[in-house]
């Protein structure tokens, strides 16, 4: 592999926030990969970056996994990065937890990253490629986290599966590692139903706490990304790195 070549690289959730700001990040110098459900989210994502290649697509559907992978394998060429960025949050106490939103929850941020990996492996093993798996700092540390239990139940796991798979898939030469994000200023508050003004506040009041004095950009997830799933980056696995300006210290 040359220097040159453009490495093959999947983005779920592409469509909006860190999702976007990944498939940026990563088309500067590799062929992207975005999946979503909103076809027009996805598409101006791609506006302007002949790299970036669109899929619209419900990852928690039977047979999605294997229509993402064959896709990116004829778009790509080739797959060296999965990243499961997708996620989903229904913020409620325990009394006003509903079903759906539950198992939908568990759907998007937990089975939908396992049976999309699981469908890459023959491609990741090609390539020795990594995958990345987006948590969330406030699930990381023991922490406890009221109205997003399911969430963060969710996060929890996938923690867990990235260390487990780290060491089932270091034979075929896959890394897999993780980055537990802090409050991003994203937009995914007002995506999970808040008004603008309500989450404008949400986010003034996580920057008061914590140390850093901000919440996160998009940007910065995305060069803690490409640090990690960069080849010089081999040594890493199992890895879940923090990046939360100090939020989960507290």
């Amino acid at each position: 592999m040359t220097s040159k070549t453009r490495r093959g690289v999947i983005v779920t959730g592409g469509g909006t926030g860190i999702g976007r700001a990944l498939a940026h990040g990563y088309a500067e110098e590799h062929e992207v990969l975005v999946v979503g459900r909103t076809e027009s989210a996805l598409r101006e994502t791609a506006e302007g970056h002949e790299h970036i290649h669109v899929l619209a697509a419900d990852i928690t559907d039977p047979g999605s996994a294997d229509l993402v992978v064959k896709t990116a394998q004829r778009a790509l060429g080739r797959i060296d990065v999965l990243i499961n960025n997708a996620a989903t949050a229904a913020p409620a106490p325990l009394a006003d937890i509903e079903r759906g939103s539950a198992e939908a929850e568990v759907a998007v941020n937990l089975l939908a990253p396992l049976f999309l990996t699981q469908a890459a492996l023959d491609a990741l093993a090609e390539t020795r490629g990594t995958v990345l798996n987006m948590s969330s700092s406030g699930a990381s540390g023991g922490r406890a986290w009221p109205g997003f239990s399911v969430y963060g139940a969710t996060k929890v796991a996938l923690e867990f599966l990235t260390r487990t798979w780290s060491i089932e898939l270091a034979p075929r030469g896959i890394r897999v590692v993780a980055i537990a994000a802090g409050v991003v200023e994203s937009g995914m508050g007002v995506r999970m139903g808040s008004t603008p003004e309500q989450y404008r506040a949400f986010l003034t009041d996580i920057a008061s706490r914590t140390p850093a004095g901000r919440v996160g950009k998009p940007a910065e997830i995305t060069w803690w990304a490409r640090q990690l799933t960069a080849q010089e980056a081999e040594y890493a696995t199992g890895s879940v790195v923090v990046v939360d300006g100090g939020l989960s210290l507290l």
